[in-house]
């Protein structure tokens, strides 16, 4: 067998289509079995372009002239199956006459892979932005619960260490006939309430360094030295009190539901840790918690009662007026000062 018939065996046998056409005609001159099973045979003087009509055969001669090859895709039915098939046109020559040679390439199930990696990169692009997301969501939950340096040891070692601060000063805020404005007041629009001015109070906190730490009902509770200490705790916490009534007293004046708050300052130690397992809060408790609540229960409506801690602390930068010893509901005596009217007016302040 001559070398010229093993090679039309070869290429008859190969699992690509190989088809021999003339450089300047394009007409068919062999093609082999696989070529065949895929576009049909050629008629007899048939061109390229009666095989493939989309196929831009001034494309194809100017990149066979200029650099004597020229690559494409194509698709089409084979078996109500559609195939996508590379194909390669090399110039070159045969006894002198310039012919090109065409082999197509089944790249259907690379295409088809190429597709499922892109379905799968969008869809771990997608899942990723969402995890991002909720990722976000939750940390803004959770700093909702905790103050961020108590949310960072949580992020980084899953527990948080509970740990004795001392000196801080807390501030208790109630509402003097809250009882009687919730059976009278739709559930709604009390909520709504409640929401716009705890938000108020957060701004004004914030502005004064300290850190809400709960509220239960009408009961609000912040603290000034946790978790980063705070020289000036119990000033914080006095001027904090202070813009908290006169932000209820312009408040008042404009909306039909009148608030008076009553308020209890107190100066001294807490521990604060995040406290539960599955529904868990970060809070504070200790003997600054618990004087400031029960000198809430003492003050009139929209005064402040601050004990001898925070009085102490304050080194006589506010008008205070003692009330002498009180009895606490626990039984216990303690000494309680009131801040004055005069206290509430801070001349070229212009805070809320």
């Amino acid at each position: 067998m001559s070398i010229e018939a093993i090679n039309e065996q070869l290429l008859r046998a190969i699992g690509v289509g190989v088809a021999l056409v003339d450089a300047d005609g394009l007409r068919f001159r062999f093609h082999n079995d696989t070529f065949a099973e895929w576009f049909g045979t050629p008629e007899p003087d048939a061109r390229l372009g009666d095989l493939f009509p989309g196929l831009d055969l001034g494309e194809l001669t100017t990149a066979l002239e200029a650099g004597g090859r020229f690559t494409s895709e194509t698709t089409f039915k084979l078996r109500r199956r559609t195939m996508v098939v590379a194909m390669d046109v090399t110039l070159a020559l045969d006894d002198g006459q310039r012919i090109a040679v065409l082999v197509c390439q089944n790249i259907t199930r690379i295409r088809e892979l190429e597709s499922m990696i892109d379905s799968y990169s969008m869809m771990v692009e997608r899942n990723t932005r969402e995890l991002k997301r909720e990722k976000e969501q939750v940390e803004h939950l959770l700093l909702n619960m905790m103050p961020r340096k108590v949310y960072e040891e949580y992020k980084t070692f899953g527990v948080v260490t509970p740990r004795l601060y001392q000196p801080v000063s807390v501030l208790t805020v109630d509402f003097a006939g809250f009882g009687d404005l919730v059976q009278r007041t739709d559930p709604g629009v009390i909520v709504s309430e409640l929401n716009d001015i705890y938000t108020a109070f957060d701004r004004i906190g914030e502005q004064f360094g300290c850190e809400r730490i709960k509220t239960i009902g009408d009961v609000y509770v912040t603290v000034a030295g946790v978790p980063d200490a705070l020289d000036d705790h119990a000033s914080s916490v006095a001027n904090v009190a202070v813009r908290l009534i006169r932000y209820l007293r312009q408040r008042n004046e404009s909306h039909p539901n009148a608030w008076h708050c009553r308020i209890g300052l107190a100066s001294g130690a807490v521990v604060g840790s995040v406290v539960g397992v599955q529904k868990y809060i970060y809070d504070v408790f200790g003997p600054a918690v618990t004087r400031a609540q029960r000198l809430r229960l003492l003050a009139e409506p929209m005064t402040i009662c601050a004990d001898a801690g925070a009085v102490a602390a304050l080194d006589g930068r506010f008008d205070l007026e003692s009330l002498g010893p009180r009895q606490l509901d626990d039984g216990s005596r303690v000494e309680v000062w009131r801040m004055s009217e005069p206290a509430l007016a801070i001349p070229g302040d212009s805070r809320v």
